[in-house]
């Protein structure tokens, strides 16, 4: 092998950030479309035309229609995971999650409109919550997963191997994914399923109430008030 020239990895990047920029705009047109007309009513080839692209290509980024309503992409449990690992030692696991989170959410603050149409979305369509939710559960394994290897990065405990990418939507795939869970010890369960409960909290804090500040302060609210063992509020 040979180290990627500058270029080389100039052009990765590029290509990256258009995948990511697509998949985005199919996500997008397929929230505004169930929004507009309902999800029965939208079609992969109606996701496709509003974001300029063709079924085929729709196909490249999601194994179905209904993977289309998420608006967190495939990739982000990975980079969020890399980012735990790679955070600071001397930040604790609360702090290194939550600044990985951050990372992935910074565009949040120009989403408000598409954040608040996605809830709208879901409160309609029981069986896409139920997909958001098996997405979330095996997102938050992966994340307690990359608490456990932090806390201890030398013997692997409670780690397991991820399954292919294909195989996540099969039936097998769910019982590796329960045997994983079962595998991890009790405090990194606790704090990926504390953190996605606070990433949650924070948006739907914020779309309810915009006027008040900016989310990432409301993000940032919520994992002080974590971090400080969430002390009860002071009555004047």
């Amino acid at each position: 092998m040979h180290p990627m020239s500058e270029r080389e990895t100039a052009r990765g990047g590029l290509r990256e950030r258009k995948k990511r920029a697509t998949r985005a705009a199919l996500t997008e047109a397929a929230v505004r479309l169930a929004a507009e007309q309902g999800v029965e009513k939208v079609t992969v080839e109606a996701i496709s035309a509003a974001a300029g692209v063709s079924p085929r290509t729709f196909f490249n980024y999601f194994a179905s229609r209904d993977d289309a309503f998420l608006i967190l992409d495939a990739d982000a449990a990975e980079r969020i995971r890399r980012a735990v690992l790679d955070a600071p030692a001397a930040l604790t696991p609360l702090e290194a999650v939550r600044d990985a989170l951050a990372c992935e959410l910074a565009e949040a603050e120009q989403q408000h409109e598409l954040w608040t149409l996605y809830a709208q979305v879901l409160r309609t369509a029981p069986e896409l919550l139920v997909r958001s939710l098996g997405a979330h559960l095996a997102d938050e394994t992966r994340l307690a997963e990359a608490v456990a290897e932090r806390l201890a990065p030398a013997s692997g405990t409670g780690v397991m191997e991820e399954p292919a990418p294909a195989a996540r939507a099969t039936g097998q795939a769910a019982a590796d994914a329960e045997e994983r869970r079962k595998a991890l010890d009790l405090y990194p369960r606790l704090v990926a399923a504390v953190a996605g409960t606070a990433v949650r909290v924070s948006v739907e804090h914020w779309c309810s109430r915009p006027d008040q500040g900016a989310f990432a302060d409301a993000f940032r609210q919520v994992f002080a008030l974590l971090a400080a063992g969430l002390p009860a509020p002071s009555r004047a």
